[in-house]
């Protein structure tokens, strides 16, 4: 079964997020509280390139699991750390196809809308990290490790143990791209 392990927010344009015992959920807008919620795309970058981009990235999941892999690298990391807002476990996230809504808990629905694609900052966070969530695969791809993003289409809270499902988009499935 699927679950949530944490839930963070910070109202800042900080690197991690602080955890906190629930999160609400706004539907078409994100976490409340949280730097990144908007109708309008609010990371930094993507805001000096266009203002006005609809924001893809109202909130950020990332799978439990990733920690214990990083840890074998030497890479202890906490929940919200990596900036996430949902730390699931028992669901693999980055093999879901885009437009999966996920039910968290009996009301909030997400629509994931594509991987995160982490920049040069998670180096400042800590070196070398950057190359074990991006890197090239066997067939020369680039894989991101990073968690899924996601927009709100039905709002509530969400707290620790929370129940996820899957629902996965009619045929053909589109796999998840960066955004």
């Amino acid at each position: 079964m699927a679950t949530v392990v944490s839930v963070a927010r910070h109202a800042g344009h900080e690197f991690s997020k602080t955890v906190v015992e629930d999160i609400r959920i706004i539907a078409g807008h994100g976490i409340e509280g949280d730097a990144h919620a908007g109708v309008t795309v609010k990371h930094r970058s993507r805001v000096a390139v266009d203002p006005d981009q609809p924001n893809l990235r109202q909130v950020h999941l990332l799978q439990h699991e990733l920690f214990a892999d990083l840890a074998k690298s030497g890479f202890d990391l906490s929940p919200g750390d990596l900036g996430e807002n949902i730390l699931t476990e028992g669901i693999s996230l980055l093999d879901l196809p885009t437009d999966t809504v996920l039910r968290i808990g009996p009301d909030v629905l997400l629509r994931v809308t594509g991987l995160r694609n982490p920049c040069a900052q998670i180096d400042s966070f800590r070196p070398g990290l950057l190359q074990r969530l991006v890197h090239k695969g066997a067939d020369g791809k680039l894989v991101r490790k990073a968690g899924v993003m996601a927009v709100a289409l039905a709002g509530g809270m969400v707290r620790c143990g929370d129940r996820i499902e899957a629902i996965r988009p009619a045929l053909p499935h589109r796999p998840l791209e960066r955004v």
